[in-house]
Formats: structure tokens, C-alpha cells, sequence
């Protein structure tokens, strides 16, 4: 009888333990498939986040670029090129308008440096050694600055490019010469630069002005 209860108890004693090793397993697969759900939905959220993320910046990208198409700019970039003498000249430049506002001695006014145009400085590049105005003038891409003047302007090549003429120094000055004004034939409203017969032409408002490019 003693045998047959401690028997008993000991079939008893390896069902409840195989009844817990079950269970145990069970609840280690359960909480497995839970972390395996809650890893892979993070990783859902990760790269929805990271998909929201780059459709705003291609959103915004393309609002930004549609804005820029429609507002134009108010003074916009040009460039006048030719060939003088084998010379390769070329001027990169920016127009502004007179938008009925007195352009001479008002907008740009007379006896101060002007970035001969708007925005970043004008550039002037010459592809081989040239004259200007009969001053010698290296090869390269200079800024192209002018001091207006009622009855003179000053023409001046300088080594550095920069936005504007604030931080215009004459110490970076190759050559400055004069020349004297003209009026135009009518009232020009852009700024424009032109090149013609071997003459740089500046025309704004009633204004013109040019100097003479010849080989070095």
C-alpha cells in the first residue's frame, strides 16, 4: 500500500513537473511572439516616420520650388559676351529696374562705388591679356565696379568679387580709368550692358557709358 502511494505520488510529482515545464515553455514562446510583434511593429513605425519624414521634405522642396517660379526676380541675372581682338569677354551682371524712382545721383548715387548692377558684384572675364581704355589688364575674371558721376565716371577693375560694394577695397584695384557719360537716344528702364565695336556700353535711365577693350 506504501508502495503503490509513494508510486503514485511519484507519477503525481512528474506530471506536475512536466505540467510546469509545458507551461513554462508555453509562456516563454508567448512572451517571444509579444516581443517579436512589439520589435516588428517598432520597426513599422520607424521607417513610417522616416517615409512622413521625406514626404514633407519633397513637399516642401517642390512648394518652395513652385513659389520660386512664379515670383520672379526683381533685378534677375544677365550676361553681354564677345570676342574683341581674339579677346573672349564676358560680363555676368544683374538687372535692376527704375520702377519710376530717379536711377542717377538718387538710386545710384554720384561720386560712390557702385557694384555696376545689382546683388552680387558685376564680373567682367578676360581670356587673354587685354587693354582697358588703353591700361593694361592680365588675363581673368575681375569685379567690375564704377564710381557714377554727373560729368565723369570712374571704371574699375578689381581683383576681388563679392555681393555688392560693401566690402570694396581699392587696394584689390588693377586699373581705374575715366570716361565720360552720354545721353541715351530714349529712357532705357532695365540696366543693361552690351558689348559693341569693341566698347563695353552701360545704359540706365538716360545714362550711358562705355570703355574701349583692346588687345594687351
Amino acid at each position: 500500500m506504501q508502495k503503490l502511494f509513494s508510486g503514485k505520488a511519484r507519477y503525481s510529482g512528474q506530471f506536475t513537473g512536466y505540467i510546469y515545464f509545458k507551461l513554462k515553455c508555453l509562456s516563454e514562446i508567448s512572451l517571444k511572439g509579444i516581443f517579436t510583434i512589439k520589435k516588428s511593429q517598432t520597426k513599422i513605425i520607424k521607417k513610417m516616420k522616416k517615409q512622413s519624414i521625406l514626404f514633407l521634405l519633397l513637399a516642401t522642396i517642390f512648394s518652395a520650388t513652385a513659389i520660386a517660379q512664379d515670383k520672379k526676380m526683381p533685378s534677375p541675372p544677365a550676361k553681354a559676351s564677345a570676342t574683341i581682338d581674339g579677346i573672349a569677354v564676358t560680363i555676368d551682371y544683374h538687372q535692376p529696374s527704375a520702377k519710376d524712382r530717379k536711377v542717377m545721383g538718387g538710386l545710384v548715387p554720384f561720386g560712390e562705388v557702385w557694384r555696376t548692377g545689382a546683388n552680387a558684384t558685376t564680373s567682367i572675364d578676360l581670356s587673354t591679356n587685354a587693354k582697358v581704355e588703353g591700361e593694361a589688364v592680365p588675363k581673368g575674371k575681375y569685379g567690375l565696379y564704377t564710381i557714377p558721376g554727373e560729368n565723369e565716371w570712374i571704371i574699375i577693375i578689381n581683383k576681388d568679387i563679392k555681393w555688392g560694394h560693401y566690402d570694396y577695397t581699392d587696394k584689390a584695384d588693377v586699373v581705374r580709368v575715366k570716361v565720360k557719360p552720354t545721353k541715351t537716344a530714349s529712357f532705357v528702364e532695365t540696366f543693361t550692358i552690351s558689348i559693341k565695336d569693341g566698347n563695353v556700353v552701360m545704359e540706365w535711365e538716360n545714362t550711358s557709358v562705355s570703355f574701349k577693350i583692346s588687345k594687351g
